[in-house]
């Protein structure tokens, strides 16, 4: 009986143990893990789009609104910025950390107003979005420069300095490589600064350059495309995406000049998304006919480094030669400078 007695004890230490070991692996931190959660007041059921700015991939994920909740976990290596896109077309950016959680609070009728808070960057990104929500664009420029000169390190300036110097109605290249160049100083092994600086350097000097690169690749379709098909009096290239307002609003401009000007325009489009089946649907919904490249690699499509586009929307126009007549003008530009170019 004893040695019985002292067997059950044993047994009934190890399991404790065990069960101890698993509580601890299960309910302790995870190291590479990184969650966001949320609540929208006025937004019970929906879907959102989020995809990654700065990872090896710019894959586009959905989150499911359930009674105003939401909950998206991930893996990381590395901090990268999430951006959520609302039904409206609003961004939000996020920055992921592994092993952190962030919460997320707001109306659905002031999405300015959100707030993010669980990380001390997340907390100044709110914090940056809050003061300058009634600014006026100069007055936003102003705060944004500020911003990324007190915390060039920080991957909130990167989004900053691409959201209102590039990504802008009305771009400041100079002034982002500017910055750019204030944040490879601080971050010199940031890869994704790295790039941003060197694409923005290769714009500039792509602007001097007054002829479009040759080019050949395949559209959605599987049909060629290639510079012979710009062949109009004037020609546009663009870049879109589904989850992006500005650029369809592009894409939708373009049709309504290609039905007033008819073959005197050619157009070639490049979809940013990583899914052709969308892509094709929003096509489908505007009626665009014109070739349409789209091979689901997002920011990584071969094509865009060819040809200088590093943005959405992006553009250049050409003549009937190929010389490059304007390159990254604003969608309130676009249409302007097309009616222009065919008087």
């Amino acid at each position: 009986m004893k040695h019985i007695a002292t067997f059950v004890r044993h047994s009934l230490l190890l399991l404790f143990t065990i069960h101890c070991s698993l509580l601890t692996i299960s309910c302790g931190p995870d190291s590479d893990h990184f969650e966001m959660s949320g609540q929208f007041k006025g937004f019970n059921q929906g879907e959102l789009y989020v995809y990654t700015t700065d990872g090896p991939s710019q894959k586009l994920d959905t989150i499911a609104i359930i009674n105003g909740g939401f909950e998206y976990s991930t893996v990381l290596d590395n901090p990268r910025t999430f951006v959520i896109v609302f039904p409206n077309f609003s961004e939000l950016p996020i920055i992921g950390q592994p092993g952190k959680d962030v919460t997320i609070e707001g109306d659905a009728s002031h999405l300015k107003e959100v707030e993010v808070k669980g990380t001390d960057e997340n907390e100044a990104m709110t914090a940056f979005r809050l003061q300058t929500s009634q600014m006026t664009p100069p007055e936003v420029a102003k705060a944004a420069e500020e911003f990324v000169n007190n915390n060039p390190q920080a991957l909130a300036s990167i989004y900053i300095l691409n959201k209102i110097f590039i990504q802008s109605q009305t771009p400041d290249y100079d002034k982002a490589l500017q910055l750019a160049t204030v944040i490879m100083e601080a971050s010199p092994e940031n890869h994704v600064i790295a790039k941003l600086k060197k694409q923005l350097e290769g714009l500039k000097s792509f602007k001097e350059n007054s002829q479009l690169p040759r080019f050949s690749t395949l559209d959605i379709d599987g049909k060629s495309v290639s510079n012979s098909d710009l062949n109009g009096k004037v020609n546009v290239i663009s870049t879109w995406a589904s989850w992006n307002y500005d650029s369809q609003n592009a894409q939708r401009k373009l049709k309504r000049l290609e039905r007033d000007h008819g073959s005197q325009l050619k157009y070639v489009s490049i979809c940013l998304d990583a899914s052709k089946k969308e892509c094709r649907r929003n096509m489908d919904r505007d009626s665009i006919r014109w070739h349409n490249i789209c091979d689901g690699k997002m920011w990584e499509t071969p094509i865009l480094g060819q040809l200088g586009l590093y943005f959405v929307p992006d553009n250049i126009i050409t003549d009937s030669r190929g010389k490059i007549l304007a390159h990254s003008i604003t969608t309130n530009e676009l249409d302007r400078k097309i009616e222009e170019l065919l008087k």
